[in-house]
């Protein structure tokens, strides 16, 4: 039996089904929901299995005499399950009796919201404090505490370390693999999704070379808040009988149901002048090495142990959005374990913009991601004039980098490499 890799989830998790009757894990396929469900459990019923589905379609209060709590992997494969578990809990609000997991979200399925009696935790792949490249100096937690936050360590994790993060993904039984096996599960990942997924969800996909240049063109946009149409005239580019509005709209709804895409959405203050904000997501995949594969990076590039050793300057461009995104993966588990709110800002001009805002409180993070190992004075414009401008709020400003160590400048600006940062 493989060794589980604990999670940074496992506390919060255990925490809510001890509280609380039931909770469902949410979260692509293999980040590791099942696993981490198993160390809480009591019993198990597996719905991927066919007998054992048939049985609990047939007599669904069978799960109610289960050894609690009771496992109820992918539910979504009986979605009726949910309902009976709703139903059971109305009627016995004892804690810890259910837990359910599920990859996909049932599309079609005519079933209550759970509102009031299933609350829902949302699993991610591995963050770089649970890929185990070094041991985290600096905590979020920490920085979002009324009191001062320690700066300080070393680290001798750099540039080429991270271009292989971004490649190996954050999936737990992925991560372990050599870079060439890892980029194979990658693509096998993505062609399983957009073929025996996508028809799960209950969408035909006519015309698949189209949908998967539209995943291309989201990919590029990784990292930016280009809008939908730009991302479709991306993928289709001098095709004059583009997929319909509708069309897109049912991939990108099939991607949300799959968990795939992991959009950061705007950061609103309160008290805040609206219009004065940028409104739209920034967008990711739920791994950067999703969108590694399905944009050809760091093909042919390796060297023998691994190490990405050359980028042409494009590819160092994209290589920037792609180490975002590594640093977006990683800070969704570091805020949601510290129960603060995770988004980005933008001011309606684009003049201003800070890459990720962690909020708890009046107590804010403003957190611009460098591919660079030094600070520049250009690298703090945008975080010196948000510090200003939202002066009301208690403002920690940090950069994280792929620098070596972690110290704070005389301006009071925290500068910590990626893998310094942990929950």
């Amino acid at each position: 039996m493989k060794a589980y890799r604990p999670r940074l989830q496992d506390a919060p998790i255990k925490r809510r089904i001890e509280e609380l009757p039931a909770v469902c894990i949410d979260g692509a396929k293999a980040v590791g929901k099942t696993e981490t469900a198993r160390k809480l459990a009591a019993s198990e019923l597996a719905l991927d299995n066919v007998a054992l589905r048939q049985l609990a379609a047939a007599d669904p209060a069978r799960i109610a005499t289960g050894k609690k709590p009771v496992l109820i992997d992918e539910w979504q494969r009986l979605p009726e399950i949910w309902d009976s578990v709703r139903r059971f809990v109305d009627a016995d609000t004892t804690p810890n009796q259910y837990l359910l997991t599920g990859s996909a979200y049932p599309a079609k399925a005519k079933i209550h919201s759970g509102a009031g009696r299933i609350v829902h935790v949302l699993m991610r792949p591995l963050s770089l404090q649970e890929r185990g490249l070094d041991t985290p100096t600096v905590s979020l937690g920490a920085l979002l505490s009324e009191e001062s936050a320690e700066v300080t360590g070393h680290t001798d994790i750099g540039f080429s370390d991270y271009a292989r993060e971004i490649v190996k993904s954050g999936f737990p039984g992925i991560h372990p693999l050599s870079l060439a096996a890892a980029r194979k599960q990658v693509e096998g990942y993505l062609a399983n999704a957009l073929s025996r997924d996508f028809a799960d969800q209950g969408i035909q996909v006519r015309k698949p070379g189209v949908l998967r240049n539209w995943l291309r063109a989201y990919a590029a946009a990784t990292a930016t808040t280009a809008s939908y149409s730009t991302v479709l005239a991306a993928a289709t580019p001098g095709e004059s009988n583009k997929p319909s509005a509708n069309t897109t709209r049912a991939y990108r709804d099939a991607l949300a149901n799959l968990w795939l895409i992991d959009p950061v959405e705007p950061w609103v203050p309160l008290g805040t002048r609206f219009q004065y904000l940028g409104k739209t997501p920034k967008h990711f995949l739920v791994d950067p090495a999703l969108s590694a594969a399905l944009l050809g990076f760091f093909e042919d590039r390796p060297d023998g142990d691994g190490a990405v050793t050359a980028f042409h300057s494009p590819e160092r461009t994209l290589l920037g959005s792609l180490f975002e995104a590594l640093a977006a993966q990683s800070l969704k588990v570091y805020a949601e374990v510290n129960e603060a709110e995770l988004g980005h800002f933008r001011s309606s001009n684009g003049h201003h913009k800070v890459d990720f805002i962690v909020q708890k409180g009046r107590r804010v993070i403003a957190i611009e991601v460098k591919l660079a190992p030094s600070v520049e004075s250009r690298d703090l414009t945008h975080l010196k004039w948000f510090m200003a401008e939202f002066a009301s709020f208690d403002i920690t400003p940090c950069l994280m980098t792929t620098g070596r160590d972690a110290y704070t400048r005389p301006d009071g600006i925290h500068v910590i490499p990626a893998v310094l940062l942990g929950a």
